[in-house]
Order: C-alpha cells, then sequence, then structure tokens
C-alpha cells in the first residue's frame, strides 16, 4: 500500500500538456503497491507525475492478494478459537460458520483499506491518474486511451498473475486463484490445492478451519525454501487439522468430475474435489506493454533490470513482482524507494537483499530473513547454528502455543545471517534479525538485549544467550571465579 501522508491541500507540480502531447516527470505505469509508492512519494517531493492503472487501484495486494487472505485468516483463526479452547477449560465446540459472512468481511477490509489507494485521493495529492492500458510506442513515450506521455522517467510496476502450469486438462477445467478465490460466497466442500507454496498452505488451512476438505498437492515438498525444521512443525499441525498433504505428487491430468473436478497422478491415484485452487506460482505481467517499442530487455522471469532497477532503456525503472525478483508486497515498497533516489535525485542507490524477510501466515507463522543455513554454507560461510524450541518460553505455555522455534544462523565471529521463527505472530518477531543482518550486528548485541517478560519474543534473547554458554559456563570460568572469590573482601 502506499504509505506517504494524505488529506492537506497540495501545491503538487502538475504535468504539462503540449501539442497533445501530455509531459511529466514520472510516469509510472500499475497502481499497485510499488507503483502507489513512487507517485505518492514522488508528487509530495516536487515532481510532477502521471499515474497510469488500467484496472483496479490498489493492485494485487488490496483486491486480490495481501488484504483478503489476511481477512479470510482472521475469520479461520476465530473459527480455530472457537474449536480448540477447550484446552482452557472454555467450552470448545465446532463453529457454525456463515460463509457469505466471512465473504462479507474480506471485501468489508477491502472496502475499509481502499479509499487510501483511490484515484480520489492520489488526484488529491496532485498526481494526474489515468484509467487505461499503457504500451510504449518509442523509447521516451508511452500512450494510454488516447493519451500520449512523454517522461523523463518511466517506471514499470505491472505486477504479477497467478502462473497456471501446464497440466493436461487444465485449461478446459474450471480452477480457482488468487483473482477468483475470494469471490467465493458458499464454502467448498474439499478444496483442491495445486501447489505448496505460502500461499497454498496459508489458504489450504484457511479454508480448512472454516470447514472444507482440503488436499495439497505438491510436485516437491511444501514450503521447499524454508528451514527443513521449520516446515517439519507445520506439516505436522496442517495434518493434525486433517489437511491431506500429497508431496512429491506428479499431475499428470485434470478433469471435470461429476459436479467438480479431479486430479489424476502420475501414479494413477485419482483425488476428486468440489473445487480446484491453483497456487503454483507468479508470472510477471508483461502483455501489451510494448517493451520491445522502448528497447527494454526481458526474460520469462521478467523484466532485465541493474542493481539500481534501471532496464536497459535508460528513462526505464521496472520495480515490484515485474522487474524479476523477490515477489513480495514490501519488496514493492522497498523498490520504491530505491528508484525514487534514482530518478529524482540521481543516486546511485542499489537493491542489497540481505536482510530480505518472509512470512508464510500459518498458524503457527513462518518467518525468515537472511540466509538459510543451507545457503551460508554454499556461500563458503564457516556456519555455527543457534535454536530453542518454543516450549521452553513460558508465554508460549501459558497460552498452550508451544509448537515452534527460533534458528539462527551465524558467521564469522558470531556475525548474524539469517534466522527463521516458527510461532504465533512470528512475522512481527522477525524484525529484529532483519535490522540485526542489515546493520551487519553481531550475536552479543542480541544476547545483551533486554527483553520484556513474559513475551514469546524472548525466545530471541535466548537463542542469542546460547551462543556463549559453553564459555560462560566452561571449566576456564569456573576456576576464574573460583579464584576471584578468594581475594574478594
Amino acid at each position: 500500500m502506499a504509505e506517504a501522508n494524505a488529506g492537506f491541500p497540495t501545491d503538487a507540480k502538475r504535468p504539462l500538456l503540449r501539442e497533445g502531447v501530455l509531459h511529466a516527470d514520472l510516469c509510472v505505469i500499475g497502481a499497485g503497491s510499488g507503483g502507489l509508492s513512487v507517485a505518492a512519494g514522488a508528487v509530495q517531493m516536487g515532481a510532477s507525475v502521471v499515474l497510469i492503472e488500467k484496472h483496479r487501484m490498489g493492485g494485487d495486494c488490496l483486491n486480490t492478494g495481501c488484504v483478503p487472505s489476511k481477512a479470510l485468516l482472521a475469520a479461520a483463526h476465530a473459527a480455530q478459537v472457537v474449536r480448540s479452547s477447550g484446552r482452557f477449560g472454555v467450552n470448545g465446540h465446532e463453529p457454525a460458520v456463515e460463509f457469505a459472512k466471512v465473504h462479507a468481511h474480506v471485501h468489508g477490509v477491502i472496502a475499509a483499506i481502499a479509499p487510501h489507494d483511490s484515484v480520489e485521493r492520489f488526484e488529491g495529492l496532485g498526481v494526474t491518474v489515468i484509467r487505461a492500458a499503457a504500451r510504449f510506442t518509442g523509447p521516451q513515450e508511452v500512450e494510454a486511451g488516447d493519451q500520449r506521455i512523454r517522461a523523463r522517467r518511466f517506471i514499470v510496476a505491472t505486477g504479477s498473475s497467478a502462473a497456471v502450469p501446464p497440466v493436461p486438462g487444465l485449461a478446459e477445467t474450471p480452477y480457482l486463484t488468487n483473482e477468483s478465490v475470494f469471490d467465493l460466497t458458499d464454502r467448498p466442500d474439499h478444496l483442491l490445492v495445486l501447489g505448496g507454496g505460502p500461499i497454498g498452505i496459508e489458504m489450504a488451512q484457511a479454508f480448512r478451519r472454516l470447514g472444507a476438505q482440503v488436499t495439497v498437492l505438491e510436485r516437491a515438498g511444501i514450503l521447499p525454501k524454508d528451514e527443513p525444521e521449520a516446515v517439519a512443525i507445520l506439516r505436522t499441525v496442517l495434518r493434525r487439522e486433517g489437511i491431506v498433504l500429497h508431496e512429491g505428487a506428479q499431475i499428470a491430468a485434470v478433469r471435470r468430475a461429476a459436479n467438480g473436478v479431479e486430479v489424476e497422478l502420475g501414479d494413477g491415484t485419482r483425488i476428486a474435489g468440489s473445487h480446484l485452487l491453483v497456487a503454483a506460482g507468479r508470472r510477471p505481467n508483461l502483455q501489451g506493454l510494448g517493451l520491445e517499442q522502448a528497447g527494454i530487455a526481458t526474460t520469462p522471469r521478467g523484466i532485465t533490470v541493474d542493481a539500481g532497477l534501471r532496464t536497459t532503456n535508460r528513462r526505464v525503472f521496472a520495480i515490484g513482482d515485474v522487474a524479476g525478483g523477490p515477489q513480495f508486497t514490501h519488496i514493492a515498497g522497498y523498490h520504491a524507494g530505491i528508484v525514487i533516489r534514482n530518478a529524482l535525485f540521481g543516486l546511485p542507490a542499489k537493491v542489497d537483499y540481505a536482510a530480505l524477510p518472509w512470512v508464510t501466515y500459518a498458524d503457527p507463522e513462518l518467518a525468515h530473513v537472511g540466509l538459510t543455513e543451507a545457503e551460508a554454507r554454499t556461500a563458503g560461510h564457516p556456519v555455527t547454528i543457534l535454536g530453542q524450541d518454543l516450549a521452553g518460553n513460558d508465554r508460549a505455555q501459558a497460552e498452550a502455543a508451544t509448537e515452534g522455534l527460533i534458528k539462527v544462523v551465524l558467521g564469522k565471529g558470531g556475525r548474524i545471517l539469517g534466522a527463521t521463527i516458527v510461532a504465533p505472530r512470528a512475522g512481527e518477531m522477525i524484525g529484529l534479525w532483519g535490522l540485526a543482518i542489515q546493520k551487519r550486528l553481531k550475536i552479543g548485541a542480541i544476547a545483551c538485549s533486554l527483553a520484556p517478560y513474559p513475551t514469546m519474543s524472548e525466545i530471541s534473547k535466548r537463542a542469542a544467550g546460547g551462543f556463549y554458554t559453553p564459555t560462560l559456563f566452561g571449566s576456564r570460568t569456573r576456576r576464574l571465579v573460583g579464584l576471584i572469590q578468594r581475594f574478594l573482601p
């Protein structure tokens, strides 16, 4: 979402119309998270800005991604609290889920946030908003509807869409993606989820907790980019809640079956369901942009950019999912800051993913930042691993939420390289480790910090303290203390 101030008069510099062409300092293509952040920031810094959006303001994040998915997860969490409250001596029971009201909640959240990303707000800031598809007609010009735009710099922020794998029969079979699953007003009887990445796992648990049967089909292992120990905990939770996981599944075919769908696996197994959700990755939105007319190189991953997010056309930058890098909303916002520094101030800002965080918003959440153990070893670091189980945390015991862990990857001299946390609200806890990595801190900085008691975040301090345990409580320390005590008055 855009993060600039609003709601006050502006004397923003406006684009100029000369001989039928609109001239601006910046032209932003795509009004998703990254594009909105660039537009809002740049116009308030004194640049004239044209923002072009052919579909919905707010892009995928607001309308079909982060916002509706987290709203659905919140409803699912509420259902699970009712279902599992018996462990606290409270009358736990199977909740009655009115799925149409869940749908209303999800879309009510979207509606509540939408004004922040609206045309009216951005026009009030001084941005010229054009609702049309954009297409480059040359290296320095874009056409949107019947309007031509020339700008000193262009920013392509068109995002990505759900990738549809080449599975036989899929094109002829009704299926859902993130662009349609939140439009359901009736709960699926049995949801088949094609893909075991973060989106697939989040939706699988949400729909299961809301009362649907759920089967996940993943050709590798679920959450393959995360630490295996962390994934193992989440896998156990998902299976205990009744989600059927088929890992290493080869999809041979998909077809209509009765009133639903059927998936045939490579070994001949057939799995029937009422609905199919395809969550098998993302593809960059490049179609129809005329990038070749502007001399902008692309690959199947997205637009080719350098470390400063500049494309092969020096006037054009690309940010967010379309730039072919990590596909997270917070990365689009991070990219926006890099581009503003480059495009407005001419500063040599470059991306640095050393402290890149990501979170799978299951329950418990799985949060990670920096390098995994495998990545650190592959990079040649002398690796030290620290860890703590959540069961040793007093707050976790009080809340009967003891399934989880922290794993910290250290390099030479105790420098922090990466961290993984599995815990309730792990996404809120991982930021400490991201800051430590960004500032190139050593583990002592965390070990010496003061954490409030009782909180789950204490697990970070306890894990860090483990680095010093062998020395602090070793024989050498005991001898030293004994010697000192002999001379103390």
